[in-house]
Order: structure tokens, then C-alpha cells, then sequence
């Protein structure tokens, strides 16, 4: 059996694509337990990448940027990586790798630059494919001699996401532990179709606030984009005012998130809360690929035809879901 004993996945797109590539980690390192991870990805998923137990490394693209090609090679070349996995990918980093001493390198065939950049080549398709994207990731580990054959729902054992980091003593007055603390995050930053401001205040006038506390959660422009929610009476407004590092702190003290197919989503199953997804039903953004993966992640969607919907931001699939389903998931103990 062929020994690795540094292994480097990169992936430097948006934070749910990085949560979902994150099992990767813990299944190869239930092959190869004494493998060292490297993951090469950008600033601001940093703290998401850390969270995982099975990465060893994180290695910051947008640094690597700011050096020269020979310095980048160099750099590269240091590190000593026996195998580069390109999950998500890009041509200057394929062209980069192509120059180092990594042995093995693992592109997709759909891409043609990986032809000449890459000396391992699966053919693998996203776009129109039937499989999870966790799982389209984890196929990618075939060259390397990794089978996986376990479910879906099993994946989310691969996470480890045993670094979370602790809730600075500021925020956490704001949780109340005699409530479930539910936090609503409205808004995708044009990553999914969205349930609509109108869903999410009639699901606040359904939520009993004897019962629950309801954060409305988003960046400062998006709060400008919801002054009814920010603003709501019912509602506390943390939009903005979290870094990072403490948004995934404080997802990680609340017991209910509730949001479209989004990075906050995919942390919030992660770290075993229970995480309520919403989704339009057409491809390539379906639950069936994109689906929050977790103890208690659960996604609703109506099962329709969506072709209407697929020239316009405003789709009227998603928002069909009704607040009572959501309602229901919220009461769902399981």
C-alpha cells in the first residue's frame, strides 16, 4: 500500500463549498492516520478550515498571491507535499503545482489545463450530477487508493470539528439559556435563492418569544437590505457584528439555524445544531448536491419543476415553502 505523508486540498471559493470539502480530511486520515493535511485556501475561510481536527496546516492563498511565480514555487517546494488535490479548480494554481516537486497531482478531466498540469485525471462532472457535493469531493480521493462506499448521511462524522472556538464573554449575555435561542439568516450575498423577508417575518409573529429568543443574523449591508427584520420588536440584530471566528461561536451556542443554502447553514450542521435548509428544487443548487450535512440537518424544498424561476434571482419554488413546515422542523425534536 502506497504511503502519503503529506497531503494538500485546495479549495479557494466561498465558505459552504470549504465546510462541505472539510470531510475529505477525516477520511483520508482514516486511511492514512499519520498523513499530514495541508489546506490552501483563502483569508476568510480560515476560521472554518481550523475548526477541523484532521487539518494539520492551513496555508493562505491570498498571501501566496503577493509573491513573485519563483517565490511562490519555492514556497510550494518547501512544504514537501507528496500529493496536491485539486477540489475546487483554478488554472494559476494548477500551472503553480504543476511546477513543484508534489508526485502526485489530481485534477479533473473536465477541465483542460488540468490535462497538462495534472498526472492524475478522473473524470468527474458537477454541474448535472446526482451525488452530494461532499461526496463528488471525497471521489476525487480515489486516486490516492480511497474507496468510500459509506451513506450520505454519514459524512458529516468526518468533520471534526473539535476546534470550536469559545464565545467571548460579551456576546454570551446575549444568549438566554431558558429559551431556544433560534437564529434566522435571511439573506444568501446571491449564493441561493432566498425564502423572502415576508416568510421570515411571518415565521417571527409564529414564534412564541416565551419560548424562543430570535436573532436576525447577515453582514451590515445586508442588514440594510432587511430593515423589517433588523428592526423587528421580537427580534435581536446581530447582523454585523460578529467577526468570523465569533459568528461560528455563537451559531455554535444557539440551538436553531435557519437559512438558504448558505456558508452559515453548512457550519451550523456541522457543529450539530439543528440547521433547517431551504431550497429552490432546480438544478445545480437543489438540496440533492448542495443539502446541509449533519446530526440534525434537515432541508426542505417543494418537489416541482423550476424552470421558471431560472432566469430571475426572485423564485417563486422557494418561497412557496410554507412558515409552517418551517414551523414544524423548528418543533421537531429528532
Amino acid at each position: 500500500m502506497n504511503y502519503f505523508k503529506h497531503i494538500l486540498l485546495s479549495r479557494t471559493d466561498s465558505i459552504g463549498d470549504v465546510v462541505l470539502t472539510l470531510p475529505m480530511a477525516g477520511v483520508i486520515k482514516e486511511k492514512y492516520p499519520n498523513c499530514k493535511i495541508s489546506f490552501l485556501g483563502k483569508t476568510y475561510t480560515k476560521d472554518v478550515v481550523t475548526l477541523s481536527k484532521h487539518v494539520d496546516e492551513f496555508i493562505n492563498y491570498d498571501e501566496l498571491l503577493h509573491l513573485s511565480l519563483n517565490e511562490r514555487v519555492t514556497f510550494i517546494n518547501q512544504l514537501n507535499v507528496d500529493v496536491v488535490v485539486h477540489v475546487f479548480p483554478v488554472k494559476d494554481i494548477a500551472h503553480l503545482f504543476s511546477q513543484s516537486n508534489s508526485k502526485i497531482k489530481i485534477g479533473t478531466k473536465s477541465r483542460l489545463y488540468h490535462w497538462f498540469t495534472c498526472n492524475k485525471i478522473i473524470n468527474l462532472k458537477r454541474k448535472n450530477s446526482n451525488f452530494h457535493e461532499a461526496q463528488l469531493n471525497i471521489k476525487l480521493l480515489s486516486k490516492i487508493g480511497i474507496s468510500f462506499n459509506k451513506p450520505l448521511n454519514e459524512i458529516y462524522n468526518y468533520y471534526g470539528f473539535e476546534n470550536t472556538p469559545i464565545l467571548e464573554e460579551k456576546f454570551k449575555s446575549l444568549i438566554d439559556s431558558s429559551k431556544i435561542n433560534i437564529i434566522l439568516h435571511p439573506k444568501s450575498k446571491g449564493s441561493a435563492r432566498e425564502w423572502g423577508v415576508e416568510n421570515y417575518l411571518k415565521l417571527i409573529s409564529n414564534l412564541p418569544t416565551n419560548k424562543f429568543k430570535i436573532f436576525i443574523s447577515g453582514t451590515k449591508d445586508e442588514a440594510l437590505l432587511m430593515p423589517e427584520l433588523v428592526q423587528h420588536p421580537s427580534v435581536t440584530s446581530i447582523a454585523g457584528l460578529f467577526s468570523l471566528q465569533q459568528f461560528i461561536a455563537f451559531i455554535n451556542s444557539a440551538d436553531v439555524l435557519v437559512a438558504a443554502s448558505t456558508g452559515p447553514l453548512h457550519i451550523a450542521a456541522a457543529l450539530n445544531k439543528k440547521a433547517i435548509g431551504l431550497f429552490s428544487p432546480m438544478r445545480p443548487i437543489f438540496p440533492t448536491r448542495w443539502a446541509p450535512l449533519g446530526k440534525k440537518a434537515v432541508f426542505l424544498v417543494k418537489k416541482q419543476i423550476c424552470d421558471n424561476c431560472l432566469k430571475s434571482n426572485n423564485c417563486e419554488c422557494i418561497k412557496s415553502i410554507s412558515v409552517l413546515e418551517v414551523l414544524k422542523e423548528i418543533e421537531n425534536d429528532k
